[in-house]
């Protein structure tokens, strides 16, 4: 197959994150009483950091994704985690979201900072604008407390996520710090979830766990 210049170079400008460290920003931000105020994303060091991208307020699928992350949030503040979202409304635009009557399809609370990004630029350095360059995809991004990005996700913008997967990321990277501290390490099988066991990353780790739990529990696990 031949690959043409402007092939090449649309592929040497993507921008895939995980084992990096993630852009740093500043940018206004929507916060939970509706004041305006800064989030830069390196003072959540020390954190885990959930950033979700979304297309645009005053949407669809993105009324159920804003709020159902707010309905998650304990969960993810148990785990030392901090929920981010960001599109490319201006903080105004949220504030209107929050307060516009649930009746006409406004979210109403949401406890976590919106993040506000009109000029694109951090879209754009985490490689979430659409093609068009209008608004963003939706992208997740699960960063470390040290600030490196561990996972990403991205869909299209009529298939929602599924927002109890971004927590079982998150477990699933607590899980393997602790047990690497502890001098055991272990990695996430498929389907893995908080409460089931993980694999020692070596072929005999391998095949103790297919022994332990059946030559396709690795794979296929409906429990």
């Amino acid at each position: 197959m031949v690959v043409s210049e402007d092939q090449e170079n649309n592929r040497n400008n993507l921008n895939m994150l995980i084992g990096k460290e993630a852009p740093d920003f500043t940018l206004d931000a929507c916060m939970p009483d509706n004041e305006f105020t800064e989030i830069t994303l390196s003072s959540y060091r020390g954190q885990y950091v959930i950033l979700f991208f979304y297309p645009a307020d005053f949407t669809f699928v993105c009324a159920s994704e804003v709020p159902g992350f707010n309905k998650l949030l304990k969960e993810f503040q148990n785990r030392n985690c901090a929920v981010l979202s960001c599109s490319t409304d201006t903080k105004h635009s949220h504030k209107g979201w929050k307060l516009l009557d649930k009746g006409l399809g406004g979210i109403g609370e949401v406890k976590y900072p919106m993040l506000a990004d009109p000029t694109k630029k951090v879209a754009k350095a985490y490689d979430v604008l659409e093609a068009a360059g209008d608004v963003c995809v939706r992208g997740v991004f699960l960063i470390n407390k040290e600030g490196q990005v561990f996972v990403e996700h991205k869909n299209a913008d009529p298939i929602g996520r599924n927002l109890d997967e971004i927590l079982r990321v998150l477990d699933g990277l607590i899980f393997h710090e602790k047990t690497t501290a502890e001098g055991r390490k272990q990695v996430c099988p498929a389907n893995w979830k908080l409460g089931k066991k993980g694999m020692t990353p070596t072929m005999e780790g391998v095949a103790q766990f297919a022994k332990e739990n059946g030559e396709t529990s690795a794979y296929v696990d409906r429990s």
